[in-house]
């Protein structure tokens, strides 16, 4: 009878610490991995192309010597561009800080009628570049950013005689200025980017010596004829496609 009351108690012991084991197991089961967010690193050197339009205000003033001026007229010249650039630019944290060097082909054209000699006189710019710094705010694959630096602009200008069409008088130049900007990039590729950007430049004014053209007797070909001083401040738009070289991702837990 002792031996049957025994088994019987071991059998009870036995299925109550059943369950008691599972949940043992169940509490030491291994926990999910967690969520790995991607993070978008900007930092690498880059290289891409872009293009857009532009628009130049110029003010001509003829000059008349010992700091006289009259004013000739303004206008706008306007056009289209295309380019390329390459930089450098590396990440800490959510700051983004580089450095950019730009070169582009321009056709910015404009003209207007001189109050002062009858004139058309007619601008353009062929080209213009950009050395750069950059400071940015990423939000993983976005990121804004504004920049400034020097720029750099080829001109041309020339006079045309109203009546012929034929040119009078012309001058180039090539002039130094600075640059600041602001434009926003976004990572669709982890090695590519695609963003826009506006730039304007400030290039002041300078006095430009012409010189004739040959058509008429009053402007032989290579002789000075006039100065005038020219103002022109530029804006430019821009799309642009990047390129980078680098660790385009990292895990972040």
């Amino acid at each position: 009878m002792n031996k049957i009351l025994i088994g019987t108690i071991g059998v009870i012991a036995l299925g109550l610490s059943a369950p008691a084991s599972a949940a043992d197991l169940a509490a030491y089961t291994k926990a999910p991995a967690p969520m790995i967010a991607t993070i978008y690193d900007w930092s690498g050197f880059y290289i891409g192309i872009n293009g857009g339009g532009g628009t130049s205000h110029k003010c001509w003033d003829a000059d008349f010597g010992g700091g006289v001026f009259f004013g000739e007229g303004c206008h706008n010249a306007t056009g289209g561009t295309v380019g390329g650039q390459v930089g450098y630019r590396w990440q800490s944290a959510n700051w983004v800080f580089g450095f950019e060097g730009q070169g582009n082909w321009a056709d910015f054209s404009g003209a207007n009628i001189s109050a002062i000699t009858g004139l058309r006189d007619r601008s353009k710019i062929n080209a213009f570049g950009l050395i750069t710094g950059q400071v940015g705010y990423a939000w993983n694959n976005v990121l804004l950013y504004v920049k400034g630096g020097g720029a750099v602009v080829s001109d041309r200008y020339r006079s045309f005689d109203l009546a012929s069409g034929l040119e009078v008088d012309r001058a180039n130049e090539t002039r130094w200025g600075g640059t600041v900007g602001v434009g926003v990039e976004f990572g669709f590729a982890p090695n590519w980017t695609v963003g826009f950007e506006y730039d304007h430049i400030f290039m002041g004014s300078r006095t430009v010596g012409f010189t004739g053209s040959g058509n008429f007797g009053i402007a032989p070909l290579g002789v000075s004829t006039r100065s005038d001083r020219i103002s022109q401040d530029v804006d430019i738009g821009l799309v642009r496609v990047n390129y980078r070289w680098g660790g385009p991702l990292i895990a972040r837990y």
